[in-house]
């Protein structure tokens, strides 16, 4: 379901070889709330039930999955409408954007209107890199046919969830809608991801009360700015041996 077959020839300086190969399939699904249009996303063809819940949660539209009445995929699975328990639900005035632009909302608005995190969550090196194993292991289609993010929650001891899609947005709102589906909580965990931590990254991870944001690659300025102003604690680049702390150390470093 997340793969297709797909022919392709690795060309090499000596040589071609056809392979009967496959690459990541890639679906449009528009979610609808209480009958009315909220956002349109392109995204991986599975798990789309939990990308809508993610979704309106990290936008502030739910706060549990006690405000949701109903939610149901069309036959096609590319259309979710989602029914709340209260009527007079109104979509947002700004166009929802899921590619890393925190929806057009400037880093001052987003430091006044969101409170720093108050946590005393601490954890150690040791747990990050042990996490990190964890995201690669949890990266089953990326393994088949790359071109895929994957994004994992977890706690000091153990993976939770995971998730994958060819969007790096779409996997971390895929988390939080399989938490709240599974009924586990965000509070205090910590996020891996395959991709670019953007401020919009930071922004999901403040509203899932996430102090730990982790990822193999780099994070943008604008991501490390809210981090630092939330008490948010950003690690890139971990690989084996080796990573870069960001912003608050004291969260990983005695």
């Amino acid at each position: 379901m997340g793969a297709l077959s797909w022919p392709y020839w690795i060309v090499k300086r000596d040589s071609v070889e056809q392979v009967d190969g496959g690459v990541i399939a890639e679906s449009t699904l528009s979610i609808y709330v209480n009958g009315q249009s909220l956002a349109t996303v392109l995204c991986s063809p599975f798990d789309q039930e939990a990308l809508a819940l993610g979704l309106l949660f990290n936008e502030g539209i739910i706060r549990s999955y006690a405000d949701v009445g109903l939610i149901k995929s069309n036959e096609h699975r590319t259309v979710v409408d989602v029914w709340l328990h209260t009527p007079d639900f109104e979509p947002p005035q700004r166009v929802i954007i899921t590619t890393g632009c925190s929806g057009g909302i400037t880093l001052q608005e987003l430091t006044v209107s969101y409170p720093p995190l108050e946590t005393d969550f601490r954890t150690s090196t040791d747990v990050v890199f042990n996490r990190m194993h964890d995201l690669q292991t949890a990266a089953e289609l990326y393994h088949q046919v790359r071109g895929v993010h994957t994004a994992l929650l977890a706690d000091r001891d153990q993976p939770l969830i995971s998730a994958e899609d060819v969007g790096r947005h779409n996997a971390v709102d895929k988390l939080m809608g399989k938490a709240l589906q599974q009924g586990i909580s965000t509070h205090d965990r910590m996020i891996l991801t395959s991709g670019r931590i953007s401020s919009e990254m930071v922004s999901k991870a403040w509203r899932m009360y996430i102090p730990l944001v982790i990822s193999r690659t780099a994070p943008t300025s604008k991501a490390l700015e809210l981090a630092d102003a939330w008490q948010m604690t950003i690690v890139g680049y971990v690989r084996q041996g080796s990573m870069r702390i960001y912003t608050h150390p004291e969260r990983l470093i005695p």
